[in-house]
């Protein structure tokens, strides 16, 4: 009887189902026949808001010679377009600047809200909120980004000559590049969720065993780690966009 139950309780587990990627509970928003990840969406907001929040009050009145507001925003830029220019390149990284800023600001934002927030004082009916990249859903997508990125940054160039990079420099190597392909966006992902999760981790256990001293340093550490977590993520991505831009064709 027990082994009949068993597996019963298999044969309704689908064998593939993306939707059931989760690591914890969560609190569900039902929206049709999906369910969303209501506590991910909630904090995706709040970052998103405080960064446009910062963006616009930042740039609202420019001057020739900028305050100290407006000097941080433009070192702001200028390290974002120097990660840009370094990994795409002189003649093409403009264009990418957005996207690359984003990725940064966004991975940065999400990061630091989950290392400096308590959001565990605040209860839910069910899951508890945290920084959206512990999610891994929110860091696939992100990686996902990053690939339609670099395909489109190929194929924009060199058309459907971009392709003709999986057989080189010998056919013999396709199923190594194209399989390189695949764990690009699976080792952007989760390397960003498992650094993140962790670090949440270790701050929650050592401030349950030691509630006042003890985390200060590792909510500094967790804080550095996060920054670089966002720099790592953002400067991959822009070296995968810099080397789909290279192809077979040369630069304007």
């Amino acid at each position: 009887m027990y082994h009949d139950h068993f597996y019963s309780q298999e044969i309704v587990i689908p064998f593939l189902d993306l939707s059931s990627v989760e690591v914890g509970k969560h609190l569900y928003w039902q929206l049709g026949n999906y369910k969303l990840h209501g506590q991910v969406f909630i904090v995706t907001w709040l970052v998103m808001s405080v960064l446009l929040g910062i963006a616009i009050w930042g740039t609202r009145t420019l001057k020739r010679i900028p305050a100290r507001l407006q000097n941080f925003m433009e070192y702001i830029l200028e390290f974002l377009q120097d990660i840009a220019k370094n990994q795409i390149g002189e003649h093409e990284y403009r264009t990418w600047v957005p996207y690359i800023a984003t990725i940064f600001l966004f991975i940065l934002g999400s990061n630091w809200a989950g290392a400096l927030v308590p959001w565990k004082l605040i209860n839910l009916p069910e899951g508890e909120l945290a920084a959206p990249t512990n999610d891994i859903n929110t860091t696939v997508a992100l990686a996902l980004l990053t690939s339609f990125a670099y395909f489109y940054a190929g194929l924009r160039k060199n058309g459907l000559g971009y392709f003709a990079r999986y057989i080189e420099p010998t056919p013999v190597l396709l199923p190594i590049n194209i399989l390189e392909d695949f764990t690009k966006p699976l080792s952007l992902s989760f390397r960003l969720f498992g650094n993140v999760l962790a670090d949440e981790l270790v701050v929650s256990v050592f401030t349950l065993l030691v509630p006042i001293f003890i985390p200060l340093p590792v909510m500094i550490l967790g804080l550095f780690a996060s920054s670089i977590q966002a720099l790592i993520f953002s400067t991959l991505s822009a070296a995968y966009i810099g080397e789909a831009l290279e192809g077979h064709g040369e630069h304007d």
